[in-house]
């Protein structure tokens, strides 16, 4: 039996030493997760708890066929979502002004951009284009599963999507002109 199922059958038998275990193996990146999604580190950590929440409650149903990480990265992105549709943080077809297209960056024209400058950009993105981006840039889900997931037609997401690629390019082009601060 492999160390992942020995895991999971001590966790669905209520041993609180092996529940702690599998927190701790998957907390730290799963926080980065629910990051993404959100606007505070204390954002993400509530959606994290939240997730932590719904992982022991179904762990169950888990049916030990794929990586159990992956299934709860599904459990956390779904768990951002909620959050975020609870917090009504995100809106959809934001009509942007050119003043939202500009960002502060250092003035050096040439721009290299390490993971985690990408993700501090996608995350200046309204809510909305940022949680699309998320989901199907980052995440890899289809437009048909995003809209069904955010109850938005297929082409919304399409055209979220490409509105926030299109702000992202923007932005690079544009490095040191002014950013409109999103966060809230």
């Amino acid at each position: 039996m492999t160390e992942s199922r020995q895991l999971i059958k001590a966790c669905l038998a209520g041993d609180g030493t092996a529940q702690q275990r599998l927190y701790q193996q998957y907390a730290g990146p799963m926080l980065g997760v629910c990051y993404r999604y959100t606007k505070s580190m204390d954002d993400a950590q509530d959606v994290l708890q939240e997730g932590f929440i719904n992982v022991f409650r179904n762990l169950k149903q888990y049916k030990m066929e794929g990586e159990l990480g992956a299934w709860i990265r599904r459990i956390m992105v779904n768990a951002a979502l909620n959050y975020l549709k609870k917090k009504k943080r995100y809106q959809f077809d934001t009509l942007l002004t050119e003043e939202h297209l500009h960002l502060v960056t250092d003035d050096d024209p040439v721009i290299q951009l390490g993971a985690k400058e990408v993700a501090q950009l996608i995350r200046q993105l309204p809510a909305g284009y940022q949680t699309i981006f998320n989901l199907h840039a980052v995440e890899g889900y289809p437009h048909v599963e995003i809209a069904q997931m955010l109850g938005i037609t297929e082409s919304t997401s399409r055209t979220q999507y490409m509105r926030a690629r299109k702000i992202l390019i923007e932005w690079l082009k544009k490095p040191a002109l002014k950013k409109i601060n999103y966060a809230g």
